[in-house]
């Protein structure tokens, strides 16, 4: 559409990410008078999907509505928003289960710019009444999960989520059919957690932002809900998750480390590759829409009448629903302490309460309502006289000019909430006050706390005397001191508005959108199956190299069984696959894996492969005996202060495990609290550096939630020489290698195993070059003297010895290990042990986007759809 023009040339990748956003700003600021070729401005095209539509509608007949703006902090918010060509897609708040009615209330809805979502009354009940009022409010606002009949509430649960993950695909089928490419999908609240996940299903390059308007609780709160998981999944499919405060943004980052084991990072949370960013975006308001109200003459008449009405008296204000969350109790009680302790005051004072009503028929809101009543009653009573009250509670809403005039006639505002995700009712009234410059009483507990925390007196709204006390304060400040205070959080409200806020967030929803294509660009392609399984059947001689953990194992649940996850089993849909392979005399495998011995024993021991032991510092066929590849001379005199560091940190590291490999010692912190597995793991590092491995010839692998201390050189890519040429004397090769497939899920340091065989491949595609020469004359395996280990468990080492490596007159020295590769005997002829070609050499990382391996695997459950098509191909 014409309107998408800019959004669909492509884009420019110049520059970092703040770069690039504050390019944008400056371009937004500079060309705000551009026009499409119709005249019309050139905006976005924005579609808003919240759970209420802006309007309620009121039918008048068969074919007839009303439609009304309706109040609440989202619609204030949006309705400052103009820069866009936005649509609203929502509920109408009214059952219409006729088409007559469906047809006309959609007609009247597009004259306003809205889209309904029609859902039943069972769905409603069940969505918005049960799973959204009953369930997550409470849950998000620290209110818990239902307490009363818990075995009901156990029972209904599901059919309420089920209502609300149906409910949300309701609102993702309308969003699909009114999609235009370049649009940006803009999803709010807790209503809508389900939505992200269904829009990405359905078009995943559709851009899409997920906003919290309430508090995202700590993850030990989160972690209570039963379907906690599938909805911090389904939010993260959106590209941006937006948070108003960076409180709620960590909170919801750390519940997706915890719950979900994925990785936190400083710019949101990432899983396989794919990065969700996740950021704070205060919301603001239209501030100049306030600002003009005041000039209006009724609104003038109205502030005149106020101050007439409470002349002599300090006005106090109150605006809020009747909510359990808006602390208009100990709001009210804090009031009569303040009375009780400064009889002075009790006559200069008045607190208007304005109480809006909400969910008049659930029993705890029933129940409030006629406790704030009572405490009123009984205050007015007790410091009231026949011509004067000193608070004047009214349960209604007010008219939008009616509310201006009381905030610019107000004193001191009153905003206790117990828990609050933003509170705009702090900004609106900062916004009213420049004539004025009355002073801000705010609750620490609510998210507007952030931002006009230096202006505002904060409070804790549960301490009754804190906030007596606050309320002195204020009242007896001095005119320097407000108009300060004033200054500070004006400033703010009238810069951070709400178009402010929506551009904001849309701009950074669009460099999310384009960071992402350069994340993609620059990764590693997925691994070509069929390419790999027609090289494969036409090569003659095939090295198959395989990790075993997290390669050939099966896949655990991603916050960890421990128990099952340490105990490394052989994925069972392998097990007929690899022993054909195995049985292939053409094919050789190799299965090369950080795991002792004995692990490799149990799991492999009955095929007809190679196991690689310890990094390949352990070799064995599987119808021999171990052998040794270490180097003669292998340091180990730094393994015992080591040990008994990893020792001392598995004991104070709660469900930490400590390895003793007979090559290297492993700390591995998987399972143990992410945040605290972390700051041990940096204790442990610092004090090996500085102690016992300060002079020692060691290497240090700090895995995603591992440490490892091994002897320098022990890596694959170092063994793989020596392993190689023990199997190319083993077999008695006569034919060069043609084919060579590595596959696994390696550490960092051990991804020298997929460079080893890159630099034979030739320049050319159709030339080949030898990576190393074998002589003819091979030594006997007696002349060579491997030593002959036993499947010690503790991998203690028999005596030592070493293999003899592939010869290779071109590799480096620094490949092998201690200079233990000979030269060929120059008076033999030689013959080529590999010839590769570019198209027949496969290196594919297993479940690490970050490699260098060429292509990239999933999880084991891909490895072995891969090699069930091999095996099924070749036969």
């Amino acid at each position: 559409m014409p309107g998408n023009k800019q959004n669909a040339s492509p884009p420019q990748y110049a520059g970092g990410r703040v770069e690039r956003l504050l390019r944008d700003r400056e371009i937004r600021k500079t060309h705000e008078g551009c026009e499409k070729s119709d005249g019309t401005p050139i905006r976005q095209r924005l579609l808003v999907v919240a759970n209420r539509l802006p309007v309620s509608a009121v039918r008048r007949g068969e074919d007839s509505w009303s439609l009304e703006i309706s109040a609440g902090g989202l619609v204030s918010a949006l309705l400052g928003v103009k820069d866009f060509e936005a649509r609203w897609i929502g509920w109408a708040g009214v059952n219409v289960p006729d088409e007559i009615g469906q047809k006309a209330l959609t007609t009247a809805l597009a004259e306003k710019r809205c889209i309904p979502v029609f859902l039943d009354e069972e769905i409603v009940h069940q969505y918005y009444n049960g799973y959204c009022n009953n369930i997550l409010w409470p849950l998000f606002h620290y209110l818990g999960l239902p307490q009363e009949d818990r075995l009901a509430t156990t029972r209904s649960f599901q059919s309420q989520f089920n209502a609300y993950k149906k409910a949300n695909q309701m609102f993702a089928d309308v969003v699909n059919k009114h999609y235009e490419e370049g649009d940006v999908v803009w999803c709010h609240d807790y209503h809508l957690m389900f939505l992200p996940k269904c829009l990405k299903e359905y078009n995943s390059s559709m851009k899409v932002g997920w906003f919290l308007h309430t508090p995202f609780p700590s993850s030990e709160i989160h972690r209570t809900l039963p379907s906690r998981s599938e909805l911090l999944c389904s939010v993260l499919a959106a590209d941006l998750v937006g948070f108003h405060t960076y409180d709620y943004a960590r909170h919801f980052v750390s519940a997706c480390t915890r719950i979900l084991g994925l990785e936190g990072t400083p710019d949101g949370v990432e899983d396989q590759g794919r990065l969700t960013r996740v950021a704070a975006f205060p919301i603001g308001i239209d501030s100049v829409r306030f600002m003009r109200a005041l000039e209006l003459p009724q609104v003038q008449e109205h502030v005149k009448e106020l101050k007439e009405r409470f002349a002599g008296r300090k006005v106090m204000l109150g605006v809020d629903r009747l909510d359990m969350i808006k602390g208009i109790p100990q709001k009210i009680l804090a009031f009569e302490k303040f009375l009780e302790e400064n009889a002075a005051w009790r006559d200069k004072v008045v607190l208007l309460q304005i109480a809006v009503p909400t969910r008049t028929d659930v029993p705890e809101y029933q129940k409030l309502t006629s406790q704030v009543h009572e405490i009123v009653g009984r205050i007015n009573g007790r410091f009231g006289t026949l011509t004067a009250v000193p608070i004047h509670h009214l349960d209604r809403s007010l008219e939008f000019h009616a509310l201006c005039a009381l905030y610019a006639v107000t004193d001191v505002a009153l905003v206790t909430s117990l828990r609050d995700g933003m509170n705009l009712v702090s900004y609106e009234f900062v916004a009213c006050q420049q004539a004025k410059k009355g002073v801000l009483i705010l609750s620490e507990f609510a998210g507007a706390a952030q931002s006009l925390g230096a202006g505002a007196i904060l409070v804790n709204p549960w301490n009754i005397t804190e906030v007596a006390n606050a309320i002195g304060q204020a009242l007896e400040m001095k005119p320097d001191e407000r108009e300060k205070r004033h200054k500070h959080n004006f400033d703010h409200v009238t810069n951070h508005t709400a178009q402010e806020w929506a551009e904001t967030f849309v701009s950074e929803l669009n460099d999310t959108v384009v960071e992402a294509e350069i994340r993609t660009r620059d990764a590693k392609p997925p691994f070509p199956i069929n390419d790999a399984i027609d090289a494969y059947n036409q090569s003659k001689n095939r090295l198959l190299i395989l990790g075993f953990n997290a390669t050939l194992t099966e896949p655990v649940d991603r916050r960890g069984d421990q128990i099952k996850e340490m105990e490394l089993k052989l994925h069972p849909d392998l097990k007929e696959t690899l022993w054909v392979l195995c049985h292939n005399p053409d094919t050789t495998i190799v299965v090369l894996s950080g795991s002792d011995r004995k692990v490799l024993d149990e799991n492999f021991g009955n095929f007809n492969m190679w196991l690689a032991a310890e990094n390949g510092m352990f070799l064995r066929h599987t119808k021999g005996e171990w052998m040794t590849t270490m180097p003669e001379h292998l340091n180990r005199e730094w393994v015992a202060s080591v040990k008994h560091v990893f020792e001392y940190f598995t004991e104070r590291t709660p469900r930490s495990t400590f390895e003793e490999r007979e090559t290297s010692l492993v700390w591995n912190y998987k399972y143990a609290d992410v945040e605290f597995g972390r700051l041990q793991a940096r204790d442990m590092l610092q004090h090996l550096w500085t102690g016992p491995i300060s002079n020692a010839s060691v290497d240090v692998v700090h895995g995603s939630r591992s440490v490892e201390v091994r002897a320098v050189g022990v890596t694959k890519g170092a063994a793989i020489d020596r392993i190689l040429g023990e199997i190319v004397h083993s077999k008695s090769m006569t034919t060069p290698i043609d084919y060579v497939l590595c596959l696994g899920h390696f550490l960092g340091k051990d991804e020298d195993v997929y460079s080893f065989f890159e630099p034979i491949l030739p320049l050319d595609a159709s030339s080949s070059i030898p990576r190393g020469k074998t002589a003819d004359g091979l030594k006997s395996q007696s002349e060579r003297s491997p030593s002959k280990l036993g499947p010690n468990k503790n991998g203690a080492k028999s005596s030592p010895g070493k293999t003899r490596p592939l010869p290779n007159s071109e590799k480096k020295s620094g490949n092998n290990n201690g200079g233990n590769a000979r030269k060929p005997p120059q008076e033999k002829t030689s013959w080529n042990v590999l010839d590769l070609k570019v198209e027949n050499y496969f290196s594919c990382a297993v479940g690490r986007p970050r490699t260098n391996a060429r292509y990239l695997l999933g999880s084991s459950d891909d490895v072995v759809s891969f090699l069930k098509q091999l095996v099924g191909s070749s036969s």
